[in-house]
């Protein structure tokens, strides 16, 4: 007989088994070690949903073998959300996928939460159908992973950009929300506590390094850039500008391209693309005419309380959900 339960220490062998097939670009061990056997994971799983900052796993098992898992991780937000980052199951098991996830949405909005997300890669078209006629997740928008190799390199003004502070997270807060296309600012709106530096920042399984664009003559803040790993082998730059300031995007990309060098001399350079944004559109259309390579495009879906208002808009013995294993119909998706 199957069940659910929290993910344990004594589980990491079978779970090391379960991601074996995993090689190349999908660091396995780095995800196992770093993210869901986190040591202090065993008190956080009974921390009221407020002080939750670590993400929680759970398996499905059946006997003695694990079926699957799935990673829950909190979004400090006044929303109480929570994102669904990792799901693992048996090639075509999609009754396990099922359990967990209603398993997990179940008990995090019976904690209060309003607002489950989670991002399902675009060749898994069977997971995305039932998630939406199963699990009452609706479909919002989509992102877009690019790998930047040889990109245009363009001179930048060092004096434009400077390290972020705790105390820039209002403006950071309304420079987001305003680049949220309208219809989609319920669902996705975030509060300045979001952007904040977190006290446990070295504990959260991922390293952030952030960056603000700012108004030489007025002072005022124009962009917003966020660097992003969690093997300090892969980076993910995330730019939120306002559509009123023009700038160049490879200018930015350049100058996070030069914090990340003096970190890692060897890495991997991405960049996120996010359709629900009013620059979403044009930045891929910037880079496709750059030709520079989609790796990845995500299903954005969320299982909440708020509406989004009407417009138009094969991998091995496992299926894995949301790590750096390049979409099969990347290169293919408009």
């Amino acid at each position: 007989m199957s069940k659910i339960r929290k993910l344990y220490c004594f589980d990491k062998k079978n779970v090391q088994e379960m991601f074996s097939f995993l090689s190349g670009d999908c660091p396995a061990d780095a995800y196992i070690d770093r993210i869901i056997f986190n040591p202090l994971v065993i008190l956080h799983y009974f921390l009221p949903f407020r002080f939750k900052y670590l993400p929680e796993s759970y398996v499905l098992q059946d006997g003695k073998n694990l079926k699957g898992l799935i990673t829950v991780t909190p979004v400090k937000s006044h929303q109480r959300k929570v994102e669904i980052k990792k799901l693992f199951f048996e090639e075509n098991a999609f009754e396990v996928a099922l359990e967990l996830v209603q398993y997990v949405v179940s008990k995090y909005k019976a904690m209060g939460v309003t607002s489950v997300v989670i991002k399902v890669d675009d060749f898994l078209p069977e997971l995305l159908t039932m998630l939406i006629s199963k699990c009452n997740f609706s479909q919002i928008s989509y992102e877009k992973l690019w790998q930047l190799t040889n990109f245009s390199k363009s001179h930048y003004d060092k004096n434009s950009f400077r390290k972020f502070r705790n105390s820039d997270a209002k403006a950071v807060a309304n420079l987001y929300n305003e680049s949220l296309l309208q219809h989609f600012r319920p669902l996705l709106n975030k509060g300045y506590k979001e952007f904040e530096e977190p006290f446990f920042k070295g504990l959260s399984g991922y390293s952030n390094f952030d960056y603000v664009i700012e108004d030489k003559k007025t002072k005022n803040i124009t962009g917003y850039i966020s660097i992003q790993t969690t093997d300090n082998e892969n980076f993910i730059v995330e730019i939120t500008q306002s559509e009123w300031h023009t700038m160049d995007i490879f200018s930015v990309l350049h100058f996070a391209y030069d914090k990340i060098l003096k970190r890692k001399k060897k890495f991997t350079f991405y960049v996120k693309t996010n359709r629900y944004t009013t620059m979403g559109a044009k930045y891929e259309n910037i880079f496709l005419d750059a030709n520079i390579k989609c790796v990845q495009n995500r299903i954005v879906l969320t299982n909440s309380s708020a509406r989004v208002l009407k417009t138009e808009e094969k991998c091995g013995k496992y299926t894995i959900l949301n790590d750096f294993c390049p979409s099969l119909t990347a290169g293919n998706y408009e």
